[in-house]
């Protein structure tokens, strides 16, 4: 009798599936069916709107035509509507007013609506959430830039939109880059904008000339601080550093703009 041995061992292997990629994936954009409607300005908790003697004028058929909302008619036009036609409240909770999809006939009425922000009326709009949500990102992702750049700009560019800031830049980097972030999320258009804005630049360098007592600023104009010369005069009532700003980027300045970065050893 022949004696059969089991063959032991490791279990074969499985070969491994070839990666197929990412999976493309499909969605839906499932659509908001009701309609939002929000009040300009707080009304209460509770707020009723006006609809008696309501007329707007139908460009269709050349008219003034009257509006008012009646559930159970397929129109808002009163002259559509039947003899037994009767007007509903239109109501706005905590200023805001909710239209279903089964409600055509409120939506034509709202959307007609003297009162609606969209027909040029202050009381009411529609309010656009896909709209407010793009806003809301751009705002989202131009504050990220901003905190990047704060991040990854050389040196010399912030302090000069430092300096343009009013921020005090006789301190160490990490202070100067901490109220630079601050100024960044605050404002992160205005921040972006300041390293390719002319003004920017100039307003630095009319500062530092004036930290370095090369110009002196005072309420009726600007100096230069070794002859006492004036250099230009200020209208009164005018911040005097905005006033040089605007006349150092002009032609005429040039000279002036050249002994300044003399002076200052550019």
């Amino acid at each position: 009798m022949t004696n059969t041995t089991a063959k032991r061992g490791r279990p074969a292997t499985k070969k491994p599936v070839a990666s197929q990629g990412t999976p493309s994936i499909k969605r839906e954009i499932k659509k908001n069916l009701a309609v939002e409607f929000k009040t300009t300005k707080p009304m209460g908790a509770v707020f009723m709107m006006h609809q008696r003697g309501l007329t707007v004028f139908d460009e269709e058929k050349n008219i003034v035509r009257e509006i008012r909302y009646c559930p159970n008619e397929p129109s808002p036009w009163r002259d559509e509507q039947s003899e037994s036609a009767t007007r509903k409240s239109i109501i706005f909770q905590e200023g805001r007013l909710f239209v279903n999809h089964n409600q055509p006939n409120l939506l034509e009425y709202m959307l007609l609506h003297p009162g609606n922000t969209a027909n040029g009326g202050s009381l009411f709009g529609a309010v656009n959430k896909e709209k407010k949500a793009e806003i809301k990102v751009d705002k989202e992702f131009m504050m990220a830039d901003a905190i990047t750049m704060v991040r990854d700009k050389e040196m010399d560019e912030l302090l000069s939109v430092a300096v343009a800031a009013s921020i005090d830049i006789d301190r160490p980097v990490s202070e100067i880059k901490h109220d630079l972030l601050v100024y960044a999320k605050r404002n992160p258009e205005n921040f972006i904008k300041s390293f390719d804005n002319p003004s920017v630049a100039m307003k630095t360098k009319v500062l530092m000339a004036a930290k370095y007592q090369v110009i002196k600023t005072t309420e009726s104009g600007i100096y230069w601080t070794d002859s006492g010369k004036q250099i230009l005069s200020v209208p009164a009532g005018k911040n005097p550093v905005d006033v040089f700003v605007r006349y150092c980027l002009t032609e005429a300045a040039v000279p002036v703009v050249e002994e300044m970065d003399k002076h200052m050893g550019n």
